[in-house]
C-alpha cells in the first residue's frame, strides 16, 4: 500500500490540465480549458478543465473528479492503480507502508500468480512465432481464420506445444513455483506427483482483465479428436472469477465509452474478427450464461448492449433467459439476428465497420420485441403455449426498473400478443406483489416504529428527499466552511465559521441527512473540522472513495446567485461576500423542505385514523400538525421573497 506522504507527492505533482491533455486536445477558455469529451461523443465541447480547482468536469455526460479520478475513468482501473500509473508518469518513488504478514502472504500469491500467467502468455506467443511447430500448425491456423499479425500480436495469441510438459519445465527452469503453476490451472498434478500440461495441442487466447493483465487462458484443439474438449479454459482461482470477466473489455473499453454501445458476442474469434473488421467495442461471455457481475462490468461503461445471435434457435433459447438479466440492470437492449450460415466471425470478416454498423442499424430490435416474436412463433396457435408465452413475456416487462419504458412495452406487446393492456398489467401487478411478500418475510418487521413530530431523524436513510437541499449545504461547507461569517463579540475574539453554524443548527433539531452518501461526507467533515491542517475542498476533492471525489468535484463546479433584490445598487457579489445571508437561507430551505414533508406524512395518518374513528389519535396528529405548522410559519416568514437560484 502507498504511504500518505507518497499519495500526497503524486496528487501534487499531477497537475490535472497535463494529466487530460495527454488524452483531450484543450483550449484556452478565460481562466478554464476547453475540449471536446473523451468519455461520450459530442460535436460541441461541454468538457472543462479548471487548474486553480484541480478537477475536470464534463456538463454534457456529468462526469467530474480531480486528475487521479480521470486516470481511473478512462483507464478504468481502481484508485491504487491509478495512483501508481501517475507516480510513474512523474517519475515519483513508491514509499509503500510495511504489510502485515496475512496482506503480504496474500498480496504474493496475487502477484506471483500474475507472473506466472505472464510468462505463460509470453512464452506461448514466442512459441507460436518462432517455433517450428507454432508456426506451421498454430500461426498456420490463426492466417487461415484470416486474421491479420497485427492483430493476432494485439491479442496476444499463441500455441502450446503438443507435448506432455513442455510449458511446465521451461517455467520451472526459469524459476517458477509449480506451486503457482497449478493454483493458475496451466499445470495439471496426478496423485503420482507426475506435471503435465493443460493446454497441450492447442492455440491460445490470453484472457485480460480490465488493466490488461493476464488472468486466465482458453485453449482451442486443432486435431479432431472426439474424446477431447473442443475449448478448454483456466479454472477458477485467487485472481480469475470467470463470473466477473468478459472477454475482450481490455481492448474494448474506450470503444464503448465513445460509442456509448456495446456488442455481445459469444466466442473469442468472433470478437477477434470483429476487431480486425473495425469494431472494438465488443466484448464476449466466452460461451457461459451471462452472469450479474458480467453485466455490472458492461454498465460501468454503457446503458445499451446490442447482443448478436448467428441465427442457431437452439442456442437463441438457452441463453435468452440470460438476457432478463440486462433488463433488470437497467440496460437498453436490442437483439441483432445475423443472416443464415453466418456467426458474428465469419459476418465481421466478409464486411467492413461501416456495412457492419449499417447492417445493425436497420436489422436490430428491441429485446422484448424479439423474444415475443420469437417464443410467438413457437407457441403458434396452441392456447396452453400462447398462455405460457403471455406469461414469460410478463417476467420480462416486470423487471424492467423504468416506469415509462415498461409502459411502452406493455402497450407494444398487448398489440403483438392481441392482449388487453389491462391484463397485462394485471399480471406485472401480481408478480411484483410476489416479491413484495417475499422480500417483506425476509425483513423483520418492527410495530414499534413510528413517526414523531421531530424535524429529521439523525440516521442516514437510503432516499433521495431533500438530495438538493443537503448538496446545497455540503457546497457551502466544502467551499466556505472555515471562512467566518461573523463574531460573537465586539473584539471579534470569538469568530463563528460557515461550518460552525451549519452544524450547531443541524444539532440543534437533532438534523441529519438522508442521503448516506452525504451524511458520511457531512459526519467526516465533523471529525476533520477542528484540524488546522484540514482544507476541506482538497481533502474530499483527493478522497480515496471516488463517489466523493466526484460529488465533490460537482459541488465546487456549482454555483448559487440570489434573486436581484440582492442587487440593487447594481453591485456584483461573490458569494464569499454574502455568506452571512446566503448560508442561513439555505440552512433553512432545507428545514422548511423537511417540515413539509412531515405535514405531508401527518395528513396521511389523519387520513387513516379517520378511517378508523380514532379520536385519541386524531386529536395527537392535530397537535402535531399544528406545531409543525407554527415551525413552517416561522420558517417561510424567514426565507421571505427570496430565492436562491442555482446555476
Amino acid at each position: 500500500m502507498l504511504d500518505q506522504a507518497t499519495i500526497d507527492k503524486i496528487i501534487e505533482a499531477a497537475q490535472i490540465q497535463d494529466v487530460v491533455s495527454d488524452y483531450v486536445t484543450l483550449k484556452k477558455r478565460g481562466v478554464n480549458l476547453l475540449g471536446l469529451c473523451p468519455f461520450h461523443n459530442e460535436k460541441t465541447p461541454s468538457f472543462i478543465v479548471s487548474p486553480a480547482k484541480g478537477i475536470f468536469k464534463c456538463f454534457g455526460c456529468g462526469k467530474g473528479g480531480n486528475a487521479v479520478h480521470f486516470i481511473m475513468e478512462h483507464e478504468q482501473i481502481s484508485y491504487y492503480e491509478a495512483l501508481k500509473f501517475l507516480a510513474k508518469k512523474y517519475h515519483i518513488e513508491f514509499q509503500e507502508r510495511e504489510l502485515t504478514a496475512e496482506e503480504q502472504a496474500v498480496r504474493n500469491d496475487r502477484e506471483s500468480m500474475f507472473l506466472v500467467n505472464e510468462f505463460a502468455q509470453k512464452h506461448f506467443t514466442n512459441t507460436l512465432h518462432n517455433h517450428i511447430d507454432g508456426k506451421s500448425i498454430g500461426l498456420g491456423y490463426f492466417r487461415e481464420r484470416g486474421f491479420r499479425d497485427d492483430i493476432i500480436q494485439k491479442f496476444q495469441l499463441g500455441y502450446s506445444l503438443d507435448q506432455r510438459d513442455a510449458f511446465t519445465q521451461s517455467a520451472i527452469k526459469a524459476g517458477y513455483n509449480k506451486d503457482y503453476l497449478i493454483k493458475t490451472g496451466l499445470t495439471l498434478e496426478y496423485e503420482n506427483g507426475q506435471l503435465t500440461d493443460r493446454f497441450r495441442g492447442r492455440v491460445m487466447f490470453p484472457v485480460h482483465s480490465l488493466s490488461g493483465k493476464v488472468v486466465a487462458f482458453g485453449g482451442r484443439v486443432l486435431k479432431k479428436d472426439d474424446k477431447m474438449a473442443k475449448y478448454v479454459n483456466s479454472p477458477e482461482s485467487e485472481i480469475y472469477h470467470k463470473s466477473n470477466e468478459l472477454y475482450g473489455i481490455y481492448f474494448a473499453k474506450q470503444a464503448i465509452v465513445r460509442q456509448d454501445r456495446c456488442f455481445l458476442v459469444e466466442g473469442y474469434t468472433d470478437v477477434i474478427s470483429m476487431h480486425q473488421s473495425g469494431i472494438e467495442n465488443v466484448v464476449a461471455s466466452s460461451g457461459t450464461s451471462l452472469t450479474p457481475g458480467q453485466i455490472r462490468l458492461i454498465h460501468r461503461f454503457t446503458e445499451n448492449v446490442t447482443v448478436i445471435y448467428d441465427g442457431d434457435a437452439a442456442g437463441i433459447k438457452a441463453s435468452i433467459r440470460g438476457i432478463d438479466l440486462l433488463l433488470e440492470e437497467g440496460l437498453n437492449i436490442k437483439v441483432l439476428l445475423l443472416p443464415d450460415g453466418d456467426d458474428p466471425d465469419s459476418f465481421a470478416r466478409k464486411h467492413n465497420a461501416s456495412d457492419f454498423i449499417e447492417f445493425v442499424e436497420k436489422n436490430s430490435v428491441d429485446f422484448i420485441r424479439f423474444k415475443t416474436n420469437l417464443l410467438l412463433a413457437d407457441a403458434g396457435n396452441d392456447p396452453v403455449k400462447r398462455a405460457g408465452l403471455v406469461i414469460d413475456i410478463v417476467q420480462s416487462i416486470a423487471i424492467i426498473p423504468n416506469t415509462v419504458i415498461r409502459a411502452e412495452y406493455v402497450k407494444e406487446c398487448s398489440t403483438l400478443l392481441n392482449v388487453d393492456e389491462a391484463m397485462l398489467y394485471h399480471e406485472i401487478n401480481k408478480l411484483k406483489s410476489t416479491e413484495k411478500e417475499k422480500a417483506a418475510a425476509r425483513t423483520p418487521n418492527d410495530s414499534s416504529a413510528t413517526i414523531t413530530p421531530s424535524v429529521a431523524p439523525n440516521a442516514p436513510q437510503s432516499s433521495n428527499k431533500f438530495e438538493a437541499e443537503e448538496r446545497n449545504i455540503l457546497q457551502l461547507l466544502i467551499r466556505y466552511g472555515q471562512a467566518v461569517m461573523f463574531y460573537n463579540d465586539e473584539a471579534k475574539t470569538q469568530p463563528v465559521t460557515v461550518a460552525t453554524y451549519i452544524f450547531e443548527e443541524l444539532e440543534h433539531d437533532n438534523l441529519g441527512f438522508h442521503q448516506t452518501l452525504h451524511q458520511k461526507i457531512l459526519e467526516e467533515y465533523k471529525t476533520h473540522s477542528q484540524d488546522e491542517t484540514f482544507v476541506p475542498e482538497k481533502h474530499f476533492l483527493y478522497h480515496p472513495d471516488s463517489l466523493i471525489s466526484q460529488l465533490t468535484a460537482d459541488l465546487v463546479t456549482e454555483k448559487y446567485q440570489l434573486s436581484k433584490v440582492h442587487s440593487k445598487l447594481k453591485k456584483v457579489e461573490s458569494d464569499s461576500d454574502r455568506l452571512i445571508d446566503l448560508v442561513p437561507r439555505v440552512v433553512f430551505e432545507f428545514k422548511n423542505s423537511l417540515i413539509i414533508d412531515l405535514i405531508r406524512e401527518k395528513l396521511l395518518e389523519l387520513k387513516a385514523a379517520s378511517e378508523t374513528k380514532n379520536n385519541t389519535l386524531i386529536d395527537e396528529i392535530m397537535d402535531d400538525m399544528a406545531n409543525l405548522e407554527a415551525v413552517k410559519k416561522q420558517l417561510s416568514k424567514t426565507l421571505g421573497e427570496r430565492i436562491i437560484i442555482k446555476i
